[in-house]
């Protein structure tokens, strides 16, 4: 077996819910097939994994969701199925939405010999459109009013010198950093669906609930739908989904 297969499969665990350098972190993300309603995603969009339940899936502790359309702002309630959580909305042109978990399980691990108790938040975005948007979740991507143009802020402010990732499902990818401004962007070649995906680790350490822990591991995607560009190329093979816990 290769060495990357091998350091994909033991850095499963400390990338989803830990800190792992050679490995990015599974993300959330919004989907819409065509024709039918939302739907939040988990694993790894370029690599086309999508976690399921029984499995990873069933970590979520308290998803929420926000639909930003013409009308005003309302909360959305996900329901859990066998590979994502459905929405009850089809996002129309102009709208935006907005999903996280603030209530996965606090894990612990070893580390060079030490025991870190890790707290992981993820979060995604979804737009149909580059108009510019304000932050709301703690670490966000919003579009800045300019095709492929994107803000990262963590708590309200920019997020300097971090790296970004663009990808899609082909397993296509490119990263880029934000400048002074929390800004970064993108060549959208392709036609179809992209994840822009991003990471913080905030060493803090805290409590919740009762429970210590000794950092947050921040995870946070933009999805956007390109219509125009080079035929997409195809998706690679199915990903396994990984066993739960």
């Amino acid at each position: 077996m290769k060495l990357k297969a091998l350091t994909r499969i033991f850095c499963t665990g400390i990338a989803v819910f830990g800190l792992c350098a050679t490995a990015r972190a599974h993300h959330v993300w919004v989907e819409q097939p065509e024709g039918g309603n939302a739907v939040i995603r988990f694993g790894e969009f370029g690599q086309n994994l999508r976690e399921a339940s029984p499995g990873l899936l069933d970590n979520f502790g308290a998803l929420t969701a926000r639909l930003v359309a013409k009308g005003g702002a309302k909360p959305l309630t996900p329901t859990k199925a066998a590979t994502g959580f459905t929405l009850p909305v089809k996002l129309a042109p102009g709208d935006s939405l907005t999903a996280e978990d603030a209530a996965f399980p606090i894990r612990t691990f070893t580390r060079e010999g030490r025991e870190i108790r890790n707290w992981y938040w993820p979060a995604a975005r979804f737009i149909t459109d580059f108009a510019a948007q304000s932050p709301s979740l703690a670490l966000d991507i919003v579009p800045t009013g300019k095709p492929g143009a994107f803000k990262v802020t963590f708590k309200e402010k920019p997020l300097d010198r971090t790296e970004v990732q663009i990808l899609v499902q082909s397993g296509w990818s490119k990263k880029a950093y934000t400048n002074a401004e929390g800004e970064v962007s993108f060549d959208l070649p392709w036609q179809g669906q992209y994840v822009v995906e991003v990471s913080h680790i905030d060493r803090t350490p805290g409590e919740r609930k009762g429970e210590k822990y000794d950092g947050i591991n921040y995870v946070t995607s933009l999805t956007l739908v390109q219509p125009t560009g080079i035929a997409p190329l195809p998706a690679g093979p199915v990903a396994t989904p990984n066993p739960g816990k």
